[in-house]
Formats: structure tokens, sequence, C-alpha cells
């Protein structure tokens, strides 16, 4: 189901169908570099993530992550979204995209549509966003949106150090 429109892009719900896609975007290299290997090796580990992930957000929630298509061919491209994380006290927004669609605007793009999203559809007055301190284009892009350095956090049980920044949607 397609849930908003960019000038270049369709953002869609992911479904089991995505699964060879979410594959190959998990095990891309920066993905791995800058995200963390989740460890699925194939497409039945996709689709079991995306289910007791994303789609249970869906249910759950009413968002999750969406998929990314060029308005041009419909080639999947990479995912941008919302997350509620237990370690998080906000709603964390994050983006991926395959190497090869990296550095050509569409980070910017889907992230407004998901902004717009999170204010207008699910009445969210504050987004925050993780990122690796060594992840400068991730960092740029949330400057970009509006997104501020609030501080250092270590939410997962990797203890790995990560750099939270946070975004007021609810203002006038």
């Amino acid at each position: 189901m397609i849930i908003a429109e960019t000038k270049r892009l369709l953002v869609s719900e992911l479904s089991l169908k995505d699964a060879p896609f979410f594959l190959e975007l998990v095990n891309s290299p920066n993905w791995l570099k800058y995200i963390g290997d989740r460890h699925l090796k194939t497409v039945k580990d996709a689709e079991d993530y995306l289910t007791n992930g994303t789609l249970k957000s869906y249910k759950n929630l009413g968002f999750g992550f969406y998929k990314l298509e060029l308005k041009e061919n419909n080639k999947a491209i990479g995912t941008c979204g919302l997350v509620k994380r237990e370690q998080l006290e906000d709603i964390d927004m994050g983006f991926a995209f395959l190497e090869t669609f990296e550095s050509q605007g569409y980070g910017f793009e889907a992230s407004e549509a998901i902004l717009k999203l999170a204010k207008e559809k699910f009445h969210i007055k504050r987004l925050v966003a993780i990122t690796l301190p060594i992840n400068t284009k991730s960092i740029k892009l949330l400057e970009k949106l509006g997104f501020r350095y609030e501080k250092r956090v270590k939410p997962f049980e990797d203890d790995e150090e990560l750099l939270l920044f946070a975004k007021q949607l609810d203002t006038a």
C-alpha cells in the first residue's frame, strides 16, 4: 500500500514479497558498517525479520519502516520510516539505501515525506534519530532535516556509543 509520494519516489508499506530486496539491503556494505549485521542470510530469514519487526509495527503502532521505490521503474532502492525502540523514549526515524542510490537526494526527499506523516497522520510531537559518530552522511542529512544533536547514548547491548539527534514536530 502506497502511503506517500514524492517527486521521484513511491513510499509504501513493506510486505513479505519484499524479503529478497530487504535481504539485499541489510547485507549491503553501508548497512553492515553503519547499522550492523542482522545475521539474515536467506529470504526466509528476511521474511521472519519483517514479520516480527516492521509488519508487527504496522499492526501495533500504525507505522514502521517503508519501502522506497523509484517512480520511473518501481525499483526498490531503500527504506525510511519510524520505529519505537524500547531502549529510546521517543520514536526513532531511520533510513537506509542500496549503495548505488546513496548521495542522490533520495534520503532527504523520503525523510521529508516521513516527517510530514509523523506530524500529520501519526501526531508525533518529537522524533529522534541515532547514528554512529563516523556516519557523517547521516549526520549531515539529519541536520539538513532540522534534527539537532542532543547527546551520546548507548541504547543497545553491544555498548556502542551513538549520537542522538532530535526534532520537535509540534511547533506552530
